[in-house]
């Protein structure tokens, strides 16, 4: 069932902060700078849809310590809990403040969440910080966050994804990688024990990116990262790593200061890991990037084929999501210039061209993932909207499931602007249940 879901706002932060909805473009040079926007999204094995989102206002003078809430600075992090119908059932705020009333989910960049096998929802983010909260959203279960920029400390995954049979394939962060004096994700690694508040299960490293990271002494070693029985540091690691790998095709930087993509699962034992080229400030189109197919012995079995590094590149937009479906051995990308679907081969099955009249309504969306089901989920930057696919047995038939998803999104949308009266696409909930972690 084609699905379209609202990105909630609470009703009672709008209302605390006195947030103006109206567009950037109706206030005045003196209103207070703010926005919101969709991080990531994810499904339950038992259909609950989740959704992770950021508000923020920065105006400018504002000090930090402003005690009114109708003026003062904010950025918060919200978690919402759909039912599988539909239904708004939670929702959790996350504060960032520097007040003693933080949030004890652990904050960080490129912020993402899955669900654990046991139905508690990870929420990961670099450097190695990973949170457990309750499915309900009532209440955090653990924390697993790193305390200092060069040691690893407690934290435990950048990054996780779950397999079928719940093996949890993460990333993991390393000190000195290409040189830089700060922690960042240089290792994918499979953790096969149960992750909950009373154990942090042993990250396995199947493969790396920095095959000589910078600098390294006892403090540096990443105890909750094996190899082989030893933490990983030094010059233990998994060799040959991803960019000796793939030396070839870029030669003129070597995969200097290249970064790795969200790693997605097409099965128990078959991943997809995304690295991308070093990114400049002046233009990056051509810049060459890899889809590697990695076995669980750490093994690149082949690479994604057929996008063009130039005509199709995600970098244009920094489009870096993948999606993996690997109950059917499937991937998938969005980006700027069209969707794609792989096969567990690596062979490209399906191409949606985004310059056809027909897909370019995807341009807008961003790729977050697959649900338990394969359903593709995607949502829409500006009108804060997640649409929920569900895909094709035949990845031949992809153009025209998504030509009616696209349809169906139209009326949906509609629909849910009569029933919510939605300001600048900012979808508020005025009775939602609303907690803060």
């Amino acid at each position: 069932m084609i699905q379209t879901l609202p990105a909630v706002l609470p009703g009672a932060l709008v209302d605390t902060h006195g947030i103006d909805l109206t567009p950037p473009s109706s206030q005045t040079s003196h209103s207070p700078r703010w926005r919101t926007s969709v991080d990531d999204v994810t499904v339950a094995p038992c259909g609950d849809v989740y959704t992770l989102t950021t508000a923020l206002r920065n105006t400018w003078g504002v000090a930090d310590d402003e005690p009114d809430p109708g003026v003062a600075n904010f950025r918060y992090r919200i978690i919402t809990r759909h039912s599988a119908d539909g239904e708004v059932l939670a929702s959790a705020l996350c504060p960032s403040d520097d007040d003693g009333s933080a949030s004890a989910v652990a904050d960080g960049d490129d912020m993402t969440f899955c669900v654990l096998p046991d139905g508690t929802l990870s929420v990961n983010a670099h450097r190695d910080r990973t949170t457990l909260i309750a499915p309900d959203l009532s209440r955090v279960l653990a924390t697993y966050a790193s305390t200092e920029d060069r040691t690893a400390g407690n934290g435990f995954a950048g990054s996780i994804s779950v397999t079928p049979s719940g093996r949890l394939l993460c990333t993991a962060a390393e000190y000195g990688v290409w040189g830089y004096g700060s922690r960042i994700a240089n290792i994918v690694g499979l953790a096969d024990g149960a992750l909950t508040p009373d154990n942090r299960p042993l990250i396995e490293a199947i493969s790396s990116l920095d095959p000589a990271p910078a600098r390294h002494g006892d403090d540096d070693l990443t105890a909750q990262v094996r190899y082989q029985g030893s933490p990983v540091g030094r010059e233990h690691r998994p060799r040959p790593a991803l960019t000796e790998l793939v030396a070839g095709a870029d030669r003129l930087s070597g995969w200097h200061d290249s970064r790795l993509g969200r790693p997605v699962p097409l099965a128990d034992d078959l991943f997809v890991v995304p690295v991308f080229a070093k990114i400049y400030r002046g233009g990056n189109l051509g810049q060459p990037f890899v889809f590697a197919l990695v076995n669980d012995k750490g093994e690149m079995t082949g690479r994604l084929q057929g996008l063009d590094p130039r005509t199709e590149s995600p970098f244009t937009g920094f489009c870096f999501t993948l999606a993996g479906d690997p109950y059917r051995g499937r991937a998938f990308h969005l980006n700027r210039y069209g969707m794609y679907a792989w096969d567990r081969s690596g062979a490209l099955r399906a191409r949606l061209d985004t310059a056809a009249k027909t897909f370019k309504p995807l341009t807008p969306f961003t790729l977050a993932g697959c649900a338990p089901d394969g359903d593709l989920l995607l949502f829409h930057r500006k009108q804060h909207l997640i649409l929920r696919v569900p895909a094709p047995d035949d990845l031949a038939d992809l153009p025209t499931v998504m030509e009616d998803a696209l349809r169906t999104y139209a009326k949906q949308r509609t629909a849910l602007k009569k029933a919510w009266a939605p300001v600048d696409w900012h979808w508020v909930h005025a009775s939602v249940p609303v907690g803060r972690l």
